[in-house]
């Protein structure tokens, strides 16, 4: 063996006596979880506190080093990412400069930290240009967030080379995490938090502070939902309520677009937070061309520096409505995740609505408490100064002397200190003191500097030793945060009417529900329509030249109500579950709410019976050729999306309307011609649901039923109207009970008009009244006189011509 290889021998025997025997897999997993804490909590994670990832709270804090405010003149993008990386984030230029850029960007952040000046990128996803020929300063949100950082309010700890300090967080005077939001990926989790509204953010961190128990539904009263720049509808609240409940969620985002009917042509104007529009354009031209929506005819991108402008060409022969649907099924809708984590002393945390507001207040206590701390020691270390120099001003004489006796600038404050009893601090202040401090204009300065001081003194530890001053000054400072950085919402959030949603978020209240002769459907508020006198025009609840009236109700946003069509199928739809709409509009089609076949319509809606009733229940429906049908309604307790049969119905009849009943109640039809029959509902056998059912009145002629009610008490009144306005209430006992399939008695003996509406009507309350033609008219059932059977009544309605009454209802 080669002396050589017995010194490398010995070598490797000795350094072996070294090694520290370790498990492969514990070593790999420590070094892993040390790698993930890294990525965590040093790259991809905002901290709740700031809502800052350390690349843009690095950049933000040089550009207030560096004097780039929002008041400076911009500067090169190339100096500040410099000036970053070498002082503070040495982990390559590219990084610090997406984050610049993104920070620039209003179609990426609620409100920008950054005011860019150059191409800073697109909506289509196009590239910055490059740091060299862009140029940025702090945006006023941004100076807001480092406000007060030099007065001891943040831990600051060493950069990466132990030369300079940077701040653990920044000060920030307002919710940054919930305004900005963030987005990241880290190793095995990821975080996105959405944007949300200034002033709804301030608004609900101010009430969590006055109400600190109160419920994620309380604060939803002032954070309707994210807020996303770039506008755009939030289509269901549940996805919201779930992540503000635990932290994670999922929301539905819609784009923004009008339907113009008479040009064929569907208009985008807003689209989903984060979509590239030219990746939407490019998808809906595929879509086109491929016949995966059919009907499109041309896709054209007319956006520009104003906005969003996408035109979509339909075909004249395709049904917009239908090509609308698919849009919204393919294109339109974009599904957004919101999952809540950041870190929370360095750890992540997945956070409710709750906790990120109060980890936001928690700091900001911090900071406040911290600043007024400092801001105490100044004002003591200041009044301390200004009480020797009015100290040494009343004996200026001997301290003149006293110093000019001294040997030099030292032994004149040991002098000082030892003969007027003057603290160090004051001493050497006063050695320094000019000689034009010796008039009596800077005395009185100098006694009011001292009032002012020993106030604020009294102010600042007021503030500190009281929990609810220190709250107070934060709300005070966080309301002139939303007065000055506030904007309007810009993204709607509207119940999602094709999904059940949680009825927790949706107010109950009594809404008009308005249905078109070409199968529209909206709702409004009753409390759109003001009461008017007997005898009025009405206003306008549609504006259509094209469509009208067909059929009016007044429900409950919770209820629940079944549809019945001219196929004798029932659908089942929540009152929120359908569109709201102003007087003004069309409404929506009902094919968007419910799987209709083409050319089915809705001929009749009822509320469904409570769930106590359920059991004693029956669905009674009457047609036009005088058939009565009564069914369990144990029979209907899955009414599924297609539909379920309802009444079997030849070709030449069709449903006139339909009640649910309870086993006692007496049944009334009404005919064109004015006859009325009442008999007992006992008298209709119970049957099945396709059943053609049995006849209820006794046609004559052409004859047919245009009305049906129910008689639930005999106190109740009958109200007949005719298609031309006229009517009047009658007392029940002059309807007698007749056996089923009579041909019935007269309600009025000559009739102006055909009779339209035949129902009964508590003594008080309101009736709504529509007209084919759009108008709708509120008035008050005592206004509405009552006549015998067979009187003709007077004018409920005044009708413009060519007018005639389409429905009524009681509310």
């Amino acid at each position: 063996m080669s002396t050589k290889n017995t010194e490398e021998d010995e070598l490797f025997e000795a350094q072996a006596a070294e090694v520290e025997q370790v498990s492969v897999e514990n070593q790999v997993q420590d070094a892993y979880i040390e790698y993930a804490m890294s990525v965590i909590g040093g790259r991809a994670l905002p901290d709740v506190r700031d809502g800052l990832k350390p690349v843009q709270r690095r950049t933000l804090y040089k550009m207030h080093d560096m004097g780039v405010t929002n008041n400076s003149s911009h500067r090169k993008s190339s100096s500040i990412i410099g000036e970053t990386m070498g002082d503070l984030h040495p982990h390559g230029d590219k990084a610090i400069y997406d984050s610049l850029v993104r920070m620039s960007q209003d179609f990426s952040l609620g409100v920008p930290l950054v005011d860019g000046q150059g191409n800073f990128g697109s909506m289509d996803g196009d590239p910055p240009a490059a740091m060299r020929y862009t140029e940025a300063r702090m945006s006023e949100l941004a100076e807001d967030m480092l406000d007060d950082i030099e007065k001891d309010t943040v831990n600051f700890n060493p950069n990466y080379d132990n030369r300079l300090e940077e701040p653990e967080v920044l000060p920030s005077a307002l919710p940054n995490l919930l305004i900005n939001g963030a987005s990241g990926i880290a190793v095995g989790m990821t975080t996105d938090i959405q944007p949300h509204n200034v002033g709804e953010v301030i608004d609900a961190t101010i009430y969590r502070m006055r109400n600190p128990d109160c419920t994620v539904l309380e604060l939803m009263d002032y954070i309707e939902g994210p807020d996303f720049p770039t506008g755009a509808t939030i289509v269901g609240r549940q996805g919201i309520k779930d992540a503000y409940e635990t932290g994670k969620g999922k929301i539905r985002v819609r784009a923004d677009y009008t339907v113009y009917r008479d040009q064929n042509q569907i208009v985008v104007t807003e689209i989903p937070y984060q979509k590239r529009k030219s990746k939407l354009v490019e998808k809906l031209a595929g879509y086109a061309n491929d016949g995966t929506i059919e009907g499109i005819s041309d896709v054209r991108d007319e956006s520009d520096r104003d906005g969003v402008h996408i035109s979509i060409d339909v075909k004249s022969t395709a049904n917009i409505d239908i090509v609308e649907n698919k849009l919204i099924d393919n294109v339109f809708e974009e599904t957004i995740s919101m999952n809540q984590i950041a870190l929370v002393d360095g750890q992540p945390q997945r956070l409710n609505l709750p906790s990120l507001i109060d980890k936001y207040i928690e700091h900001r206590r911090d900071v406040v408490r911290r600043r007024c701390q400092y801001e105490l020691n100044e004002a003591k270390d200041r009044h301390h100064i200004v009480m020797g120099r009015l100290k040494a001003l009343e004996d200026i004489d001997n301290v003149v002397e006293t110093i000019r006796n001294s040997d030099d600038r030292k032994g004149a404050i040991e002098s000082l200190q030892k003969e007027f009893d003057f603290s160090e601090a004051q001493a050497d202040h006063i050695t320094r003191m000019q000689l034009s401090s010796l008039t009596g204009l800077k005395q009185d300065e100098l006694k009011t500097e001292r009032d002012e001081l020993k106030v604020t003194i009294e102010e600042l530890k007021l503030v500190l030793n009281n929990d609810y001053e220190l709250d107070s000054l934060i709300i005070e400072e966080l309301e002139e945060m939303k007065a000055k950085h506030n904007h309007e919402r810009r993204t709607k959030i509207k119940d999602d009417y094709t999904r059940v949603a949680d009825e927790d978020l949706i107010p109950q209240e009594d809404i008009v529900v308005l249905l078109t002769e070409n199968n529209y459907i909206k709702r409004m508020s009753v409390d759109d329509f003001g009461i008017q006198n007997r005898g009025g025009k009405g206003v306008y609840g549609l504006y259509e030249d094209n469509d009208g009236i067909a059929q009016l109700n007044v429900v409950n946003t919770h209820e629940s109500l079944l549809c019945f069509t001219s196929e004798g199928d029932v659908h089942e739809l929540k009152g929120y579950e359908i569109p709201e709409a102003s007087r003004q509009a069309h409404g929506t089609n009902i094919i968007n709410l419910l799987e209709l076949d083409n050319g089915e319509e809705i001929q009749a809606i009822a509320p469904r019976p409570k769930d106590e009733e359920i059991d004693n229940a029956y669905i009674t429906i009457a047609t036009e050729n005088g058939q009565v049908n009564r069914t369990k309604y144990d029979e209907f307790n899955n009414i599924w999306n297609p539909g379920l049969k309802a009444i079997g119905l030849p070709e030449d009849d069709k449903i006139v309307d339909a009640y649910i009943t309870y086993g006692n109640n007496d049944i009334m039809l009404a005919t064109k011609n004015g006859k009325v029959i009442r008999f007992d509902e006992e008298d209709v056998r119970s049957t099945g649901r396709t059943a053609y059912g049995v006849y209820g009145i006794d046609l004559q002629g052409d004859d047919i039923v245009t009305d049906m009610t129910v008689v639930r008490d005999d106190d109740e009144t009958a109200f007949t109207l005719t298609t031309h306005g006229r009517g009047k209430r009658t007392k029940l006992t002059e309807y007698r009970v007749q056996s089923r399939n009579g041909k019935g008695i007269k309600a009025m003996s000559n009739p102006d008009g055909d009779i339209k509406v035949f129902t009964t009507v508590p003594k008080d309350g309101n009736m709504f009244v529509s007209s084919k033609n759009g108008k709708i008219i509120k008035i008050n059932v005592n206004d509405i006189s009552t006549y015998g059977r067979t009187a003709n009544g007077l004018t409920v309605m005044k009708l413009d011509k060519n007018d005639v009454v389409s429905d009524a209802t009681y509310v």
